[in-house]
């Protein structure tokens, strides 16, 4: 399902107005310091790129053999129409 993946993800709305007049005001006299967004999606992806090739460097010739064996066996079971 790719519904999660096309979701925005969205800051929640400040529904205070004084507390967004001060904000407004901040901004607009200048007095307000810019914070950077930190970089979520690339700390994420940094274990993620490499797992799989760290995984598979640990694995002996054998190990590599049974999980290719097991996942041919899963690609090519006959399908059951239930």
């Amino acid at each position: 399902m790719v519904y999660h993946l096309s979701m925005v993800k969205r800051k929640k709305k400040e529904h205070d107005f004084a507390v967004t007049a001060f904000r407004v005001v901040q901004e607009a006299t200048g007095q307000t310091e810019e914070k950077p967004e930190p970089d979520y999606p690339a700390l994420g992806r940094k274990g993620g790129l490499k797992g799989g090739k760290a995984r598979a460097e640990k694995l002996t010739p054998q190990q590599r053999s049974e999980i290719a064996k097991k996942a041919a066996q899963a690609r090519w079971k006959p399908e059951s129409n239930s």
